[in-house]
């Protein structure tokens, strides 16, 4: 297991230094699931939500979190993303699947960047679809792919790609 990076001699968090990384195409595709009644799924599926359209507003709540994932998490990088798209999917019954991919060609991963995406997208679904149904669960949220860098690619063994 490599060692943790973000900390200093002393054992003080630290923004890591990337100056010296090699620049590389980068993509990270991560996944989160919205879990609710049947009639809410269906309430959505159908554009009756009084608040608007959710999938869309979702939508683009991801793409504006993509965006600003360093103002949110304290260690990572401003970075100029190339690409973000949002898909959703759902199993017909009780589950919205939001699927984010990220890309850029950096020094530095874009994980962080598709995990914030579809976070504040299920928020956002969550937030135009409370008032018809306060029990929906975000979750669980996970990385599901990304590529280049010098770690190399990753995949997750269990899962496919929207």
């Amino acid at each position: 297991m490599e060692s943790l990076t973000h900390f200093d001699e002393q054992g003080r968090a630290r923004m890591v230094d990337i100056s010296e990384k090699d620049v590389t195409k980068r993509t990270a595709i991560a996944r989160t699931a919205v879990t609710m009644r049947p009639e809410t799924l269906q309430t959505i599926k159908e554009g009756r939500i009084s608040k608007g359209d959710v999938l869309g507003v979702a939508q683009v709540a991801g793409i504006m979190a993509a965006k600003q994932t360093s103002a949110w998490i304290p260690m990572c990088h401003p970075i100029a993303l190339t690409g973000v798209s949002i898909a959703f999917e759902d199993n017909g019954h009780d589950e919205l699947y939001i699927e984010a991919t990220v890309r850029t060609t950096g020094k530095t991963g874009v994980e962080m960047e598709a995990l914030t995406a579809v976070s504040a997208a299920g928020l956002t679904v969550y937030d135009m679809c409370k008032v018809i149904d306060k029990d929906m669960v975000i979750g669980p949220t996970r990385l599901i792919e990304k590529t280049g860098g010098k770690s190399g690619d990753y995949r997750r063994n269990d899962e496919k790609s929207i």
